[in-house]
C-alpha cells in the first residue's frame, strides 16, 4: 500500500478506528470532553495523557492503549475502541485493565494504595444486546445484591443504540463520516476534522499508519526469530536488514 492509498484509507476512518483515536487522543481537551460526557461529570479534569501507551506484562506481551488519561486526583482512565466482534470483549477489558493496574502500581506498595482505574470500552455494536447506549458493570455480592467496589470500574459504550443521550450523540461523531457538533462537542469535532479534512492532518495520520504497519512487521519477525522459527539470516532477508542492523533493532525491542 503506497502513501496515496493510506491517505484514501484515512479519509474513510473515524474515531471508532483505533489508529484514528490514538492520534486524536494526543489532545487533552478531546480526552477530557469524551470522559466528561460518558461519566456525566463536567468538572472532571484531565492533567496527563499517554496516547499510544505501550505496556508489557511479565510474559512480555505488549498492550497498546488507545488513550490512557490521568485525572487531577490520580484516577487512571483507559479509553478503548473496538469495531469488530471477533473476540471476547469482556476478557479483553479484564486483561488490559490488569496490565494497567500492574504498570501503575509500585512494587511492594500496600494494596490500599493501588490507584483507581476506569476502563471505558467503546464498541460499534451493542454486544450486550440490552438496548442501552451505556452499561456500567459492577461487582455484586450474589447472596445479598450489594454492590462492592475495589477501585476498578468498567463502562461499556456502543454506537448502535440511539437513546437520545449526550453519549449517544457523541458516538454518532465517533462512527459517521460527516457527523460533527461544534456546540456540544467542540474538541471532538475539531480534532476529527483535522485528521479527516485538513491535508496536514490527513498526511500526518497516513504517515503514522505506515510506520505502525512497519513496526508491527518488525515485531512479528523478531518474535519468530526469538521463538527459533526462523534463522538470523532468514529474519534479515524478510526485513531487508543487514545482520548488524537486525541486532541493533533487536536491542531497541528488548528495551521496550
Amino acid at each position: 500500500m503506497n502513501h496515496e492509498e493510506y491517505v484514501a484509507r484515512v479519509r474513510k476512518m473515524n474515531p471508532i478506528d483505533d489508529d484514528f483515536l490514538r492520534k486524536m487522543a494526543e489532545d487533552m481537551d478531546f480526552c477530557q470532553e469524551v470522559i466528561q460526557t460518558i461519566l456525566e461529570d463536567p468538572y472532571l479534569c484531565i492533567v496527563e495523557i499517554k496516547s499510544q501507551d505501550a505496556i508489557k506484562n511479565l510474559q512480555g506481551r505488549s498492550v497498546v492503549l488507545d488513550a490512557h488519561c490521568v485525572t487531577q486526583n490520580g484516577t487512571h482512565f483507559n479509553v478503548e475502541v473496538q469495531k469488530s466482534d471477533d473476540d471476547n470483549q469482556q476478557k479483553r477489558v479484564r486483561y488490559n485493565s490488569a496490565c494497567v493496574t500492574a504498570n501503575i502500581t509500585d512494587p511492594g506498595s500496600k494494596f490500599e494504595n493501588v490507584l483507581t482505574v476506569y476502563v471505558i470500552y467503546i464498541t460499534k455494536n451493542d454486544f450486550f444486546k440490552k438496548q442501552r447506549t451505556t452499561y456500567h458493570v459492577d461487582r455484586v455480592i450474589r447472596e445479598t445484591g450489594d454492590i462492592v467496589y475495589n477501585g476498578f470500574s468498567e463502562i461499556y459504550v456502543n454506537a448502535y443504540v440511539k437513546d437520545g443521550s449526550l453519549t449517544s450523540e457523541l458516538m454518532t461523531i465517533f462512527t459517521e463520516d460527516d457527523a460533527y457538533d461544534d456546540w456540544k462537542f467542540p474538541s471532538t469535532s475539531r480534532r476529527k476534522r483535522y485528521f479527516k479534512e485538513n491535508e496536514k492532518g490527513v498526511n500526518e495520520l497516513s504517515t503514522i499508519m505506515q510506520e505502525i504497519k512497519e513496526e508491527g512487521r518488525v515485531e512479528v519477525v523478531m518474535e519468530m526469530y526469538h521463538d527459533h522459527e526462523i534463522s538470523l539470516v532468514q529474519a534479515c532477508r524478510r526485513l531487508g536488514f543487514t545482520e548488524e542492523e537486525f541486532l541493533e533493532e533487536e536491542k531497541k525491542h528488548k528495551k521496550i
